[in-house]
C-alpha cells in the first residue's frame, strides 16, 4: 500500500515538474529563494507593531523566532528519521525530470520551507485577523507558491509538501495559541 501510494506520489511529481518551461524558471526561482520574502515579513512586522504597539511585538519577536527554530528542527528530524531522498537524487526520476535548483538536498521528507512558510501565514494570519479580514488568504496563497515552487525546481515531491504543509499549519496555530497565553501573562497584567 505504501508502496503504492509513493509511486503515485512520483508520478504526480513528474507531471506538476514537467508542466514548468524555461520562460518560468527565473519566476520559480525567485519565489522558492528563502530571502526573497523578507520584505513580506518585513512587513508582517510592521502591521504588528502598528496594530499591537511595541512591547507586544518584542514579545512576539521570540515566540516567531521559537516557531521558526521549531519547525525547522523538527523537520530536520523527520528528514533524518525518514530519509527519503529527495526526487533530484532519486534514480526513478532523475532522468525524467526537469531540475533547476541551485541545490540538491540529501533528503526531502518532509519539505522545510513549505512547513516554515505555512507556520508564518497561519500564525501571522490568525494575529492579525481582527485588523486585516483578508490577509490569512493572501498568506496562505503565498504559502502555497511557495511550496508549488519546490516542486517546480525539482527538489520535493508532492507528499514532502503536504505533509509539511499541514506541520506548518499545525505550528503556526500552536504557536499563536502560546503568544495568546504568554500575552496574558506578560502583557496585560
Amino acid at each position: 500500500m505504501i508502496e503504492r501510494i509513493l509511486q503515485y506520489d512520483k508520478e504526480l511529481f513528474l507531471f506538476l515538474n514537467n508542466l514548468g518551461s524555461a520562460a518560468w524558471d527565473d519566476f520559480w526561482l525567485v519565489v522558492t529563494n528563502k530571502f526573497t520574502f523578507i520584505p513580506l515579513y518585513a512587513l508582517l512586522v510592521f502591521l504588528i507593531y502598528r496594530k499591537l504597539g511595541l512591547k507586544y511585538l518584542l514579545l512576539l519577536i521570540l515566540v516567531i523566532a521559537a516557531m521558526i527554530t521549531f519547525t525547522d528542527q523538527i523537520t530536520n528530524v523527520f528528514k533524518a528519521g525518514f530519509e527519503r531522498v529527495r526526487p533530484c537524487r532519486d534514480e526513478d526520476v532523475m532522468d525524467l525530470m526537469r531540475y533547476i535548483a541551485d541545490r540538491c538536498g540529501r533528503f526531502g521528507f518532509f519539505s522545510g520551507h513549505s512547513s516554515n512558510s505555512m507556520a508564518a501565514a497561519v500564525f501571522a494570519g490568525l494575529l492579525l485577523r481582527t485588523h486585516y479580514k483578508y490577509l490569512i488568504f493572501i498568506l496562505l496563497f503565498w504559502s502555497a507558491l511557495v511550496a508549488y515552487s519546490r516542486i517546480y525546481v525539482g527538489v520535493h515531491f508532492p507528499l514532502d509538501i503536504f505533509f509539511g504543509m499541514i506541520f506548518g499549519a499545525i505550528s503556526g496555530y500552536l504557536f499563536y495559541k502560546l503568544q495568546g497565553i504568554l500575552r496574558k501573562r506578560f502583557i496585560s497584567s
